[in-house]
């Protein structure tokens, strides 16, 4: 075994300015795999609302079941993503990102063959598991076999066709959903998580994470090694889980819902008292010592909360209320996405020179603003005149938040903490949208038959939508009072990357791996 080495593997080829033109082919391999990899992740989080309608309908399904078929998927990757991290630093992260394609793979298939909603909501909670364990990876072996000259542009390219992928997403599912029928938005994943695996298993050097020293040895919340915190996931996952279940539950009533809530209660005490008391947590709480870092995550919570509560409400609104095919309506989200593909790294970039706070009090606001204009979307409503100025306006405010709030959230910690950063950044996002699919229809009154009925489904998306806009007003309004205007450390400009639309994307821990082979 070589001996660790700081910039990990290259698989770069000559030096000079025409390396990246003459790069090996396993260096283009290793690029494919890992773009195949998140890509289907990503399409599992996309492409399931525009085919909920169909799955209530096949399964004679209540709205609670239709929540659980998002929230399933949401709650395991959510809860397990920190874990995942672990067990690939610890493990081999190419062992476990194809362990996580496999697996992936295989609960793609039992989605696409469930014969009832339970066997489809284990399935999805089974995807999510595959999710958490392929996508901290696919980054990480990026930045551990290429060459420090070439890693930029080989994780632009990562981010680049992640972003397609997202937005393709919808499109892809709606045309299937309106074809072939919506079990076959499942197996979609299936065949580019099948060419993944053996050019993974043939391409990708495999790389392990080794003890690490904090950037600045004063730094109070740097830990001297990431360890393996089984008991912190377990409670994370099972905190989450229980007050999704409670908030799903929660319009029946009952004994259980009240357990749930306390059961949520009591697992999220533990997990703190065990991620404080622990020797090696995966979520270190003095990490929160940074006032900036806190903030940020607030702001996330409050963003995030709002756009999941959005994104699953306005794909039924869009077929259940305005008449629209699943193909139309999948692909009435595409300007929002394209606009983020464009425009998010010139945003960032922007936010390094005037600081996060004008970008991040601005941005939600105006995508606040775009979810009030949705008001417009009713029965028979017009793409042009109704749906796309809204996605327009709301597309804008993204572009304008999404960036800085990932490049602020590298500048408030040192930068050998910035991949537990984003992986905890990333894992709140996914519970605040979590969160938000669970209780929106709960505090609008959406009962167990609400997308059955137009007029009942459109009076509590009207509803809905300033609920969702109130939550990125909070956000902006923590931005406004908590930011100071400079940005800070300069290693923010490594982590710069293109935002996805239902969570912020990811950043490994650069520069702290070995390779084995």
């Amino acid at each position: 075994m070589p001996a660790p080495n700081t910039t990990g593997p290259t698989v770069s080829g000559t030096r000079g300015p025409r390396r990246w033109a003459s790069m090996p082919e396993r260096a283009e391999n290793t690029l494919l795999a890992t773009v195949l990899g998140s890509s289907v992740v990503l399409l599992g989080s996309t492409v399931t609302n525009v085919a909920l309608p169909h799955i209530g309908d096949d399964f004679d399904a209540d709205l609670a079941a239709l929540q659980w078929t998002v929230n399933a998927y949401m709650l395991t990757l959510a809860g397990l993503i920190l874990l995942g991290g672990s067990l690939g630093d610890r493990f081999g992260r190419r062992r476990i990102f194809v362990l996580g394609i496999s697996w992936f793979a295989a609960a793609s298939l039992l989605c696409g063959l469930a014969p009832d909603t339970t066997t489809l909501i284990a399935a999805r909670a089974l995807q999510g598991v595959g999710g958490a364990l392929l996508t901290p990876g696919s980054l990480a072996i990026i930045e551990a076999s290429f060459h420090p000259d070439d890693r930029p542009r080989a994780i632009g390219l990562w981010s680049g066709f992640g972003g397609i992928g997202a937005a393709l997403g919808p499109f892809l599912g709606g045309w299937l959903v309106d074809g072939p029928g919506w079990r076959w938005t499942f197996l979609l994943t299936i065949p580019p998580a099948l060419l993944c695996v053996p050019l993974a298993l043939r391409h990708v050097p495999e790389s392990v994470g080794r003890p690490r020293q904090p950037a600045v040895a004063t730094s109070a919340h740097s830990p001297s090694r990431r360890g393996f915190d089984l008991a912190g996931a377990t409670l994370g996952a099972l905190t989450l889980a229980l007050a999704t279940y409670a908030l799903t539950e929660a319009r029946a009533g009952g004994p259980v819902a009240l357990a749930a809530a306390a059961g949520s209660i009591a697992a999220g005490t533990a997990f703190l008292l065990v991620e404080r008391r622990g020797s090696d947590p995966m979520m270190p709480l003095s990490i929160f010592s940074s006032r900036a870092f806190t903030t940020i995550n607030l702001i996330t919570l409050c963003v995030y909360a709002g756009l999941g509560g959005f994104f699953f409400l306005t794909a039924l609104q869009l077929q259940i209320v305005a008449g629209y095919s699943a193909l139309a309506a999948g692909a009435a989200m595409l300007p929002s996405t394209v606009l983020m593909l464009l425009f998010s790294a010139r945003s960032g970039m922007l936010a390094q020179r005037l600081g996060p706070r004008v970008p991040l009090t601005v941005g939600p606001v105006v995508c606040g603003a775009g979810m009030l204009m949705t008001a417009r979307v009713g029965a028979h409503a017009s793409y042009v005149a109704d749906v796309l100025p809204a996605l327009l306006v709301m597309g804008t405010g993204m572009v304008v938040m999404v960036a800085p709030l990932s490049v602020t959230l590298l500048a408030s910690v040192e930068a050998a903490d910035a991949g537990l950063a984003s992986g905890i950044n990333n894992a709140a996002a996914r519970a605040a949208g979590l969160v938000a699919v669970a209780a929106l229809p709960l505090l609008v009154g959406m009962g167990p038959d609400a997308y059955r009925s137009p007029a009942s489904f459109d009076a509590a998306f009207d509803r809905a939508m300033p609920l969702c806009a109130g939550l990125l007003a909070v956000g902006a309004a923590v931005a406004f009072a908590l930011l100071r205007e400079t940005a800070g450390a300069s290693h923010a400009r490594q982590g710069r990357a293109h935002g996805w639309l239902m969570e912020p994307p990811l950043v490994s821990r650069f520069a702290h791996h070995r390779a084995v082979d």
